[in-house]
């Protein structure tokens, strides 16, 4: 479905069904340079299990008309406004990388509003090398090649999905390619720049979840634990073997945690 959001179309993916008011409504944010279709299994279970859900893709990404957006910050402004133009006054926030960083400042930035919160592959803070950040910035394809590198674990990068003759690392760099130019070095810019991190964790009144990919190079583990510690409610899943791009290589156990929280 498409939403209008100050004054510019943004599109949800809503698992093909309609709202209902008598339902929860769960909302899924996606990381840097990509858009909602990575949370495919995810988004549509909950859509045909009781929840109303929309898969945002964020400003300048997916269908969405841009600008990307500078701060996890203004991402989080961004989704309270797409919560009011689509008339959910409560939801369970999801986020992923980038989308964890927002969803967390928009958690602390409406409380109220937020029935859960369920951050994956969360780094606080998430710092990004300024070699990667010259890379995006160039739009240079490198940039590209070595975030998919990372963020898939070493087994991952040769095979493991479970759909024969599908590519997983593959399919993640045409997503990403699909980006208009300097979307990407925003995306990685806002993640280096959130630097509120703690204090908005400090500010989280609903029951957290962190979902943790054992293998992450992106955001590995022990990036998270201040951030575990300054959440007041917070379960932790860590997920064996999983690299950062825990959608794409454990579907069924990222769903299973969520489906457990949510």
């Amino acid at each position: 479905m498409l939403i209008h959001v100050d004054g510019r179309a943004a599109y949800a993916y809503t698992g093909a069904r309609a709202a209902s008011p008598s339902q929860p409504a769960v909302v899924f944010v996606h990381g840097a340079a990509n858009d909602h279709s990575v949370w495919a299994l995810q988004s549509r279970y909950f859509a045909h299990h009781g929840f109303n859900v929309l898969a945002v893709d964020l400003p300048g990404h997916g269908r969405s008309e841009g600008p990307a957006l500078p701060s996890a910050e203004a991402i989080a402004q961004w989704l309270v406004r797409t919560l009011d133009a689509a008339g959910i006054a409560s939801a369970a926030l999801v986020g992923h990388s980038l989308g964890a960083l927002a969803v967390l400042a928009a958690a602390a930035l409406v409380p109220g509003r937020v029935d859960k919160l369920a951050l994956l592959g969360p780094a606080v803070p998430m710092a990004v090398s300024e070699a990667l950040l010259d890379a995006a910035r160039a739009d240079d394809h490198v940039a590209y090649e070595l975030i998919n590198g990372w963020s898939h674990s070493a087994p991952r990068r040769l095979g493991g999905n479970r759909v024969p003759g599908m590519w997983m690392t593959g399919a993640a760099l045409r997503l990403m390619e699909r980006t208009p130019p300097g979307v990407l070095h925003t995306d990685l810019a806002a993640c280096n720049a959130y630097a509120g991190g703690l204090a908005a964790a400090a500010g989280v009144r609903c029951p957290a979840l962190v979902v943790i990919g054992q293998r992450d190079l992106m955001a590995p583990p022990r990036s998270a634990s201040a951030l575990c510690d300054a959440l007041a409610d917070c379960r932790v899943v860590t997920l064996a073997g999983a690299g950062h791009a825990m959608m794409a290589e454990q579907p069924d156990a990222v769903l299973d945690a969520l489906r457990a929280f949510l």
